[in-house]
């Protein structure tokens, strides 16, 4: 099957459709695992959304995102936990492989990013007993350094596994070309990751030049700069043989037509990665 070891993220059609009409459009393509956002998963309601993936027999490779731990008060540090042993709970009813964590940026007001990590951390460490009672593992997804202000204080892969070693059992990294392709300890960090058996997704796309938005342009795959299948070469002997997550935020992809960007994704796949 062309499709096969390949999974959608919703988010790189999500301006085009919902989450049924996105599965749908993933089933024609003969794509079975996708990895749908929680915002997607609200709109068709939790039981709905089950139904959809358990009925077709989906694999999702994650469901995004927890995280956003610091903030610059005790009670919003609790509403984090509280939102994020929710989203544990609702990976657990979809059966996700991961539940994908976005860390979170400086609190408001502070430049201290050594004690962000430390928040995301304890954060971690709070939410872990639940997780592992819920059999829902926590991919720490390192983002680039572009986001350490406002999404991710955790910028790289080798940051992401300080934080797993600490936090013990349940913790790992989802490896997203995106956000590390430029590390020059990338290979060191991708093969501590496969001794420690942490790797619980891999995420594609690729990055353009110029880049108009730092958010909102991302590359399809053949399109930018990143070594692509070296990095799945690295990945795969480290010992993750898990789907490609294709993970593409673009206003120029998401004006297009949602068939026309899955039979994209599916080629470029095959050419690319």
């Amino acid at each position: 099957m062309q499709s096969q070891g390949l999974s959608i993220n919703l988010a790189t059609i999500r301006e085009q459709c919902g989450f049924a009409q996105a599965v749908d459009i993933c089933l024609q393509h003969g794509i079975t695992a996708i990895a749908p956002w929680r915002e997607q998963v609200a709109a068709i309601g939790l039981n709905e959304a089950a139904n959809i993936v358990h009925s077709n027999e989906l694999r999702l490779t994650g469901l995004c995102r927890g995280g956003f731990f610091p903030a610059a008060s005790f009670d919003d540090r609790q509403k984090a936990l509280d939102d994020n042993r929710r989203a544990i709970d609702e990976a657990a009813t979809l059966g996700a492989d991961c539940l994908v964590l976005v860390v979170g940026g400086l609190p408001g007001g502070s430049r201290n990013l050594d004690e962000a990590r430390k928040m995301v951390a304890d954060g971690i460490s709070a939410v872990l007993p639940h997780a592992r009672q819920a059999n829902v593992p926590l991919a720490i997804e390192p983002l680039h350094p572009m986001y350490a202000a406002d999404r991710s204080c955790v910028n790289t892969l080798g940051q992401a596994l300080d934080i797993c070693e600490l936090v013990g059992e349940g913790a790992g990294v989802a490896v997203d070309a995106y956000h590390v392709w430029w590390d020059p300890d990338l290979a060191q960090q991708v093969a501590r990751a496969g001794q420690m058996n942490a790797i619980l997704a891999h995420h594609i796309c690729d990055w353009l030049v110029p880049t108009a938005h730092m958010l909102t342009d991302r590359g399809m795959m053949g399109d930018g700069v990143i070594d692509l299948p070296g990095l799945r070469r690295m990945i795969e002997a480290a010992g993750f043989h898990g789907a490609q997550e294709v993970e593409i935020f673009s206003d120029n992809w998401w004006a297009r037509p949602a068939q026309e960007v899955i039979a994209t994704c599916v080629g470029r796949y095959q050419a690319c990665c």
